[in-house]
């Protein structure tokens, strides 16, 4: 169904560490280069090869139960990766609708939130302007039948799967509604949802907190909407971007995130035995937010796409990286279309860091290790302050803002609360630590002595 987005003629579309290639051209050529290398060795091994026909036979004529020809043999092809690396896989034809699915960001669907109670489906939320939201669907409905059946019981994978469905199929849904009699049937025409990986808000004034939870086709443009969202807000004194448990995505995202924070350098660069697996992505002129201080944060889960942009940024010196040590996948697979709806995930490249830094198998180390903790205030009494004595002065005219509130979601996220500190720190000490001295207007520039 979303074949269309991917498999028109583009020359390279790197992928969470992942790169779509054209199968009959590209790789021909490379595998023309490689071969030039290696003509003197046995390109394929007749011993094994008599051996493995051996075996399918054996299996064909002796195991228990009968096994497809076609079964054999699409077993035999994803155990050619299996034993490669964790990354290289074989994709049938679902597996490679997922992938595409989860690298553009659409569906065909109805916007739908959904979660499980009480054996039915919860809607959490419809998404807005979604199918569900112009039909009605209400946060807190309870999805009881799909199409007339029965979803009480039912994995809410499978209850997913049974809403989803091609741009233009109708879907009738029997709901339960709080302050509702009877059950509610409502049909509703699917349409393909795009769903986007970055969400954006204000902090505290001045303070933008910007979160990627994946490296999706639009996440570059998301990303830079949403910092000019932020700043129509009021001046910024600083941004934090948050990758924590983001699995990575498609590459060109992440230097296109990368490159919206940066004025020039080297972003990522790649090397692999193949010709078209050394790449260098560059940074153009240009920092959308004009050196205001960043803070990076990872952790654990933070892997691949993730990694690139925290590495990036971090040796460019344009970030202070907080949290704790990041995935570690360094290296590039390539999806290679097969041209019957499946394909192959092929480990081709590692990829480094500007300053030529491999993260495989050992990550990202942030600048400020912060564990995740509880954060939890004491109480305490009451003191006496100047404005509770009898006859104190009043206050002269002062420009001195209040104290801001502090923000729920932020205490209860220690990591995120001291991220928000650092850039306070930055603020409070006049220039940017990680950028340039010249990039936080209207505030003396003083050097600690």
């Amino acid at each position: 169904m979303y074949k269309q987005y991917l498999t028109a003629p583009i020359a390279l579309l790197l992928f969470a560490t992942i790169a779509f290639l054209p199968l009959q051209v590209t790789l021909a050529e490379d595998a023309s280069a490689v071969d030039s290398a290696a003509n003197q060795q046995e390109r394929l091994p007749l011993r094994e090869l008599r051996l493995f026909t051996q075996v399918f036979e054996q299996i064909r004529r002796g195991y228990v139960e009968e096994v497809a020809d076609t079964e054999l043999l699409e077993n035999a092809i994803a155990g050619l990766l299996l034993e490669l690396d964790p990354h290289s896989v074989y994709l049938n034809a679902n597996d490679y609708d997922d992938l595409q699915e989860a690298a553009t960001g659409e569906y065909g669907g109805l916007g739908l939130e959904v979660g499980s109670e009480r054996g039915m489906i919860k809607v959490i939320s419809p998404i807005d302007g979604s199918p569900a939201d112009k039909a009605g669907i209400q946060a807190g409905d309870l999805i009881v039948e799909v199409d007339n059946t029965p979803v009480r019981g039912m994995a809410v994978q499978k209850a997913i799967d049974k809403l989803r469905g091609e741009k233009g199929t109708n879907i009738r849904l029997t709901v339960l509604r709080e302050g509702e009699d009877a059950p509610i049937e409502i049909e509703i025409t699917r349409d393909i949802i795009q769903l986007s990986s970055v969400r954006s808000r204000l902090l505290e004034p001045g303070y933008g907190y910007v979160r990627v939870s994946q490296f999706q086709v639009t996440s570059g443009k998301d990303f830079k909407d949403a910092l000019k969202s932020l700043q129509q807000e009021g001046p910024l004194k600083g941004v934090i971007i948050d990758l924590r448990n983001n699995p990575g995505g498609l590459v060109p995202a992440s230097v296109e995130i990368a490159d919206a924070v940066l004025d020039s350098g080297t972003v990522v660069y790649t090397e692999g035995r193949l010709p078209s697996a050394n790449t260098r992505f560059e940074a153009t002129e240009g920092d959308l937010i004009a050196g205001t201080p960043i803070v990076v944060l990872i952790n654990g889960g933070s892997a691949s796409a993730s990694e690139i942009v925290a590495g990036a940024l971090q040796d460019h010196q344009r970030a202070a990286i907080i949290g704790t040590q990041s995935f570690g996948k360094g290296s590039v697979q390539t999806v290679i279309p097969l041209g019957d709806g499946r394909a192959v995930k092929l480990t081709t490249a590692r990829y480094f860091t500007p300053s030529g830094r491999s993260i495989q198998a050992e990550g990202i180390v942030p600048d400020i290790v912060v564990e995740p903790a509880e954060i939890r205030r004491y109480t305490k009494r009451k003191q006496l302050r100047e404005a509770d004595l009898e006859g104190h002065l009043e206050q002269a005219d002062s420009k001195l803002e209040p104290a801001q509130n502090d923000d729920k979601s932020v205490t209860d996220d220690n990591q995120l609360y001291q991220a928000l500190n650092v850039l306070k720190g930055f603020q409070l000490l006049g220039k940017a630590v990680f950028s340039k001295a010249d990039t936080l207007p209207d505030i003396p520039d003083t050097e600690m002595k």
